[in-house]
């Protein structure tokens, strides 16, 4: 073999064994992180992030959603949990499926120990379900929460063909639509029941069935963002004491970076400046 041959295949490789090492050291990161984090709390630490991620040596992008493996783990590791034993959950997700959040949300009410989840800069959807089962939220100060208004087929808002029905003469409609409305009122009656089923163990009944409303009957677009006050405004208890561990660890888990990145700055926390007393 000569040098130019063997100079290729180091650097064939390299580029095929770099991103498997690179991903194995992120990986033992978070491990570390998540130990620190469970020995300062004295919980077990639970992640729930959705990141675009690579998909194998091409680097082609794809997007994370809530789905069936991530019920079936999260369910796993609760039951790895004793009773006493608090859980932390750290959540970013941009929502997903409705019974795989239902699974989760059911699980943490069951947990007899404090269950707190952390939301370091949005929860929507199905995440907001989620994060409604725990026993304590806690939010960064710019961090939100979505609306639980049902999509079907991800296409159309429930609440939407609802109303589309009130606005038309029902003769008017074909059968397509009439099928779509009929399950879009059963979406609706469903999710509403979940969710004060999990909030009537937190807040009056009254309470519950209003807020289980206000979230389900498409007052805002599935995509609206509900800031902390929004969120205590409709009488949900969050709470703005957001650990700089959660910040580290999310750190830990980076977007692909195929392009040049869009925001940059020195990640070190700068001290307040004082002035010199004259």
């Amino acid at each position: 073999m000569d040098f130019m041959s063997f100079l290729f295949f180091i650097l064939l490789l390299v580029f095929f064994v770099s991103p498997t090492f690179r991903k194995k050291i992120l990986e033992i990161k978070r491990i570390k992180a998540i130990r620190e984090f469970e020995r300062k709390r004295g919980s077990r630490v639970i992640t729930l992030i959705h990141r675009q991620e690579a998909l194998g040596i091409l680097g082609i992008p794809f997007y994370r959603y809530i789905d069936i493996e991530d019920s079936e783990k999260i369910l796993r590791a609760i039951r790895l949990t004793p009773d006493d034993m608090p859980i932390d959950l750290i959540l970013h997700t941009p929502g997903g499926l409705v019974l795989a959040s239902e699974q989760i949300a059911h699980a943490l009410l069951r947990h007899k120990a404090k269950v707190t989840v952390f939301v370091p800069h949005y929860a929507m959807s199905g995440g907001m379900l989620i994060a409604l089962a725990a026993d304590e939220i806690i939010l960064d100060e710019d961090a939100v929460l979505g609306s639980l208004d049902p999509q079907l087929g991800w296409q159309y808002p429930a609440s939407s063909l609802i109303w589309t029905a009130q606005a038309k003469d029902r003769n008017e409609l074909d059968d397509r639509t009439l099928i779509y409305l009929d399950v879009a009122q059963k979406a609706v009656r469903q999710l509403r029941q979940l969710i004060f089923d999990i909030l009537q163990h937190k807040v009056e009944k009254d309470r519950a069935w209003d807020i289980a409303n206000l979230l389900t009957e498409g007052r805002w677009t599935h995509d609206f963002p509900l800031t902390v006050e929004k969120l205590k405004s409709l009488g949900i208890e969050v709470k703005v004491e957001m650990p700089r561990d959660v910040y580290n660890l999310m750190e830990l888990y980076p977007q692909v970076g195929l392009r040049r990145p869009s925001v940059e700055y020195i990640p070190l926390p700068y001290e307040k400046k004082v002035e010199e007393k004259k």
